[in-house]
């Protein structure tokens, strides 16, 4: 399970994607998650899984890498799709046990809260994964910087997203050491009910918590001794410039949103969009 987290991993690849300015890739992951909150009836959601298919293909990352990601949200998307589906009222009653029932409306909501969840997270990885630590920070700082007239300490939150992405997979790493190394003790993570599993998992929290505490301490006293105070004053060695591929992006992805509402909501405001 914990190889199979690809949060805070990057992919190397030469793909159209990788080349992209981060901005326009920061941007287009926000857009992408309004569309699916956006998107309405069969039509929509084929809209979404065609443009998030030709995406990933761009992306030249393999499919079976990205979809590692999802095993680590399996237990979540289940409870969400098992209340959704067992607890809400519908026109029509397939099945009913006590306060329990499957209704039309309640598979519709399971379906749909399904599959947002899953290309949530399939759209957020294909960000992550064709983009750099750096990018990202140098991309959010940027997007951002409006707010330093107001005194938001801008360049200070990119730095933090930053190093916490860098540590997910070192983390990851550091947990699985532990987790080997605790389980040729004679450690058992996988029997017993879920106390049980709650208490065996304490030899792996201790050591990780003080692994963790000692990098983060190791890192603050690496950047005290190079003479860190922050980003006034300090350039880029690659500033960001758009170029014609980004703009190109930026087209596509706010057509698709444009027909992502169309299609959500041309029918409640024309009239003859006949789309469900």
């Amino acid at each position: 399970m914990i190889r199979d987290i690809t949060l805070g991993q990057y992919y190397p690849a030469k793909s159209v994607l990788h080349e992209l300015d981060p901005r326009v890739k920061l941007a287009a992951t926000l857009i992408f998650v309004v569309s699916l909150f956006v998107a309405k009836g069969p039509v929509g959601y084929a809209l979404a899984t065609v443009f998030l298919g030709i995406v990933i293909r761009l992306s030249k990352v393999p499919f079976r890498f990205m979809t590692k990601g999802l095993k680590s949200i399996v237990m979540l998307l289940m409870i969400t799709v098992v209340f959704n589906l067992f607890l809400l009222d519908g026109d029509v009653v397939f099945w009913h046990f006590g306060f329990l029932r499957i209704t039309d409306r309640g598979i519709r909501t399971a379906v749909m809260v399904g599959i947002r969840l899953i290309y949530l997270i399939l759209g957020s990885s294909v960000m992550t994964l064709t983009t750099t630590p750096n990018d990202l920070t140098d991309g959010l700082e940027k997007l951002l910087s409006p707010l330093k007239k107001i005194h938001v300490p801008v360049h200070d939150m990119s730095m933090m997203m930053s190093i916490a992405l860098r540590f997910i997979p070192i983390l990851l790493e550091e947990t699985d050491k532990i987790m080997k190394a605790q389980i040729a003790r004679g450690a058992d993570f996988e029997s017993g009910n879920l106390i049980q599993k709650a208490k065996a998992m304490i030899p792996l929290l201790v050591p990780l918590f003080f692994s963790a505490l000692r990098r983060a301490m190791d890192l603050a006293l690496a950047m005290e001794a190079r003479c860190y105070h922050g980003g006034e004053g300090r350039t880029k060695m690659k500033p960001l410039k758009y170029e014609s591929k980004d703009r190109t992006a930026y087209a596509v992805i706010w057509i698709y949103l444009a027909a992502m509402i169309v299609i959500g909501y041309g029918r409640q405001i024309y009239g003859w969009i006949p789309f469900i």
